[in-house]
């Protein structure tokens, strides 16, 4: 009879998911693994015959953590369906918004969720594993990363005008501008958080060099990865093209418009989250990883000096593409340090404060627009139609969960083989903890 184990809820997720994992008999074979997603959420109807522009209000509550990127991609998906083109200062905001999100979501994900277990060792008893620990027993690391997700959601908020569930973007720009007295707040803090950010690079250093065996023998899997990228090869966040990279390396690039010609969408029987799969590769070859991993991946270099000092060396150490599951603390890493120095790049620019935010030459008409950014977990896709009077008639949008369900269960699956199959355990070295 075989054997079934559940972990439902799987914590330190921004959602709810649950771990299945089937063994022969006699516990020695792996039959199957899954990772399944145990709610709905509905988005998709929710916003069918609501007005178009109502649209990056709504869909915000997709995610608590980065609702900023659901705000961003529809304001762009509606944009595209309507032919509007908005001035340059507004991009330039909205993307100063987009790396203010991105430099804190990568900071909590790495510190609150991915650091407990480097911190005492991924044994350690399950109730010392947390945030709250570390506080505890490392105070001024603690402090620190407080202070960089503080400054984070500020200059969201300063932006957006919340933090969480923004409201100031709009189809044709944004509903206000950047005003001096903010900008000028967050450049006398920038000095302080690039420090921060460099002493961040050390510590995850520390765990790439301590944890080397382990990010080098467990959950070595090559997929295809799925990103955004400039058509000259630059890593960004808020537009280029979809870029995809083959198991061998080869990247192709596509308009976002075009996505339906690359990606494809199979619905699983376990799961109530589309996995999906580049086209061309077929389902399940063509399941893929998006997130820092799959960008680095696609993308041949960071847009800024520090964060892609930082890439060479990773190409370096684990080569391209990078197949190292564990390789996405590194990869989150660099792009943590790649939106610190956009940040910094932006606030320094004239335009930031500009009031020329938003075109009057919006009309609704009927369209199909898609939107495209990179959220902090991977890849966002909105593709909205309109009819002539503004309203919304469907919605197809493919979030960060979708693309990476079916690299999921591979890696899963391959990982729980290692472990129960292969004795992947004992034949690992695993550092002393850093607190004991």
């Amino acid at each position: 009879m075989p054997k079934e184990y559940h972990v439902e809820p799987v914590t330190r997720l921004e959602g709810h998911g649950g771990l299945k994992l089937t063994l022969s008999d006699d516990g020695k074979k792996v039959l199957d693994a899954q990772f399944n997603v145990t709610t709905t959420r509905f988005f998709e109807k929710f916003v069918e015959g609501r007005f178009m522009e109502h649209v990056p209000r709504i869909t915000p509550r997709i995610c608590g953590i980065c609702p900023i990127p659901h705000h961003i991609a529809p304001s762009k998906a509606v944009e595209d369906a309507w032919g509007v083109k908005i001035p340059p200062a507004a991009s330039k905001v909205r993307n100063l918004l987009m790396q203010a999100k991105q430099y804190s979501s990568h900071l909590l994900h790495f510190y609150a969720l991915a650091a407990p277990d480097f911190i005492y060792g991924p044994f350690a008893d399950p109730a010392r594993r947390n945030v709250v620990s570390i506080l505890n027993d490392l105070p001024a690391e603690g402090k620190m990363a407080l202070e960089m997700m503080e400054y984070g959601q500020a200059l969201c908020a300063a932006i957006g005008g919340k933090s969480v569930h923004p409201i100031v973007s709009i189809p044709g720009g944004l509903k206000q501008p950047f005003s001096e007295e903010h900008r000028d707040f967050f450049l006398k803090g920038l000095e302080q958080q690039i420090e921060y950010t460099l002493k961040t690079v050390d510590i995850a250093m520390k765990v790439v060099t301590d944890y080397f065996d382990v990010i080098a023998n467990v959950g070595v899997l090559p997929t295809w990865y799925l990103g955004v990228a400039k058509e000259n090869g630059d890593h960004d966040i808020y537009d280029g093209m979809l870029s995809i990279c083959s198991p061998d390396g080869k990247i192709e690039q596509f308009k976002p418009q075009d996505y339906l010609d690359v990606i494809g969408e199979h619905v699983t029987s376990h799961n109530y989250g589309t996995h999906t799969f580049i086209k061309k590769a077929g389902y399940p070859d063509g399941v893929y990883q998006t997130g820092p991993l799959g960008m680095l991946n696609v993308c041949e270099r960071m847009n800024t000096p520090l964060a892609n000092d930082a890439f060479k060396k990773m190409q370096e150490t684990l080569g391209k593409p990078t197949p190292h599951v564990f390789a996405f603390h590194y990869a989150r890493i660099i792009e943590t340090v790649a939106a610190i120095e956009n940040i910094a790049t932006l606030l320094k620019d004239p335009d930031i404060v500009s009031t020329d935010i938003k075109t009057m030459d919006v009309e609704p008409r009927a369209g199909r627009g898609v939107g495209m950014v990179e959220a902090p977990r991977g890849t966002l896709i909105y593709d909205l139609t309109s009819d002539e009077k503004g309203i919304c008639k469907k919605a197809n949008l493919l979030v960060a969960t979708n693309h990476n369900l079916g690299g999921i269960d591979k890696l899963v699956t391959h990982v729980a083989k290692q472990v129960v199959e292969q004795d992947a355990l004992s034949k690992i070295k695993l550092p002393d903890p850093w607190v004991k």
